[in-house]
């Protein structure tokens, strides 16, 4: 069952959530009116979402965000701020927040709001986030889901492309069709066209039999195309008349079949260095490429690495009661992971093979040394200074994604790991600074 609950923290003098409302639709409602009182509230009845307002009475509204982001890793938080104040929406992004509620809205925009929150929290399958950065990242997935655009989605070997793109599929409205998902880089070339396009009997030396391809299998659902990048250029200038025309052609026939399906390709490489280089069409690339979603490694998602942990304990151990020590956890929190989500499931698997008692220790996960690193030397920094040198490096950051896809604000916050919304606050806030944007 769904956890509905929620914590909406605000005080009297601001109060602008109609709680007997949000009863009415089935809510579970938690008040609060100040930062110390919700952390209390919140250890009690584990939230799924947390409404807290700008105005705090004992504490900043980013540095509640902060920690409570931090100690209650599993609960979504919703800032609720005035038109006016764009950079403290975008700081509280920043910290852990995933979206925000600009006042006044309707009772339909916060209904709305909570909802996708709740779908954060609850995620389907087995698709496991808690940090700030994959829950960014499912926020867009949750909004990509609802239309019937192309996805893109891009991010090292290992991550989790496919888990997130049957998230996308099972939170869309095409979620009781069939999900197929095709690798690319898997098939043999000469192979790959029959497969996807299907092919009639005797349409090739021993094709005895006619054979729908993965676009028919897929119609009424939604079709993965893993590791888009290995397309062969012959074959991708056929795929791009089939997404334009939304028919497609078995191989030895002239009948058309009309497609009803949501595209949603992957890759792990830059596919704008690929178009670049003549590597891959550039017409294709603009006609997949229409919601980017960019899957963070799992270095750059550490929160993650310990949820992650603990669902595959549950799903390899031999029997119900393993868990892992301390020591083990910061190992593997240590980890680079090249290998991302697929190097840790393995090491897991392993470990539990190894492991001679029930709690996993850092000898049973076998990880390889770490390669020592030079150390820069410690300079002392004013608390302030050191504020705004971390300010001037994100805003210097956030200009040069900015730039890297030409100004294109959706590209950019997805690269980014934010919300469109949100990057706009964060650019009206540089404006703000004097920063020319």
């Amino acid at each position: 069952m769904a956890n509905n609950s929620l914590l909406i923290v605000e005080t009297p003098s601001t109060t602008c959530v109609d709680s007997e409302y949000l009863a009415r639709q089935q809510y579970d409602i938690h008040r609060c009116q100040s930062a110390s009182s919700a952390f209390t509230t919140a250890s009690t009845v584990s939230p799924a979402v947390v409404l807290v307002s700008a105005f705090l009475p004992d504490m900043q509204l980013t540095d509640f965000v902060r920690v409570f982001s931090r100690t209650h890793k599993s609960t979504v938080i919703l800032v609720m701020v005035e038109s006016q104040q764009c950079q403290l929406a975008a700081d509280a992004i920043g910290v852990g927040a995933s979206d925000y509620l600009l006042k006044p809205f309707t009772d339909q925009q916060l209904v709305s709001a909570i909802d996708q929150a709740i779908s954060l929290h609850n995620p389907v399958a087995d698709l496991v986030v808690s940090s700030a950065a994959s829950r960014q990242v499912i926020q867009l997935a949750l909004r990509a889901a609802q239309t019937d655009a192309t996805v893109l989605i891009s991010g090292e070997s290992g991550t989790g492309k496919e888990r997130l793109a049957q998230y996308l599929h099972d939170n869309s409205p095409r979620s009781s069709g069939p999900f197929i998902a095709f690798n690319c880089a898997a098939i043999p070339e000469t192979m790959i066209e029959s497969m996807l396009f299907g092919h009639s009997k005797g349409a090739y030396t021993g094709a005895v039999s006619s054979q729908a391809g993965k676009f028919e299998l897929a119609n009424g659902g939604t079709l993965m195309l893993d590791e888009i990048s290995e397309m062969p250029l012959p074959l991708q200038a056929k795929l791009l008349r089939v997404l334009q025309e939304r028919e497609v052609e078995r191989l030895g026939s002239n009948q058309k079949v009309k497609l009803d399906i949501r595209i949603i390709a992957a890759t792990n490489k830059n596919l704008s260095q690929q178009v670049a280089q003549g590597l891959f069409r550039e017409d294709l690339y603009y006609r997949l490429d229409v919601l980017p979603l960019s899957w963070p490694a799992l270095r750059e998602r550490r929160d993650d690495i310990i949820p992650l942990t603990e669902y595959f304990i549950g799903k390899y151990a031999p029997s119900p009661g393993y868990s892992i020590c301390k020591s083990a956890k910061l190992a593997l929190q240590s980890h680079h992971w090249p290998g991302n989500v697929r190097e840790l499931e393995n090491v897991i698997q392993r470990a539990l093979i190894m492991a001679r008692g029930m709690e996993l220790q850092v000898a049973d996960l076998m990880l390889p040394a770490a390669i020592p690193t030079q150390t820069a030397p410690q300079v002392e920094h004013s608390a302030q200074g050191l504020e705004s040198s971390k300010k001037h490096a994100e805003y210097q950051y956030v200009l040069e994604t900015l730039k890297q896809f030409s100004g294109h604000k959706t590209k950019t916050a997805a690269a980014l790991g934010v919300t469109p919304r949100a990057l706009r606050y964060k650019m009206a806030a540089m404006r703000e600074q004097g920063i020319e944007v």
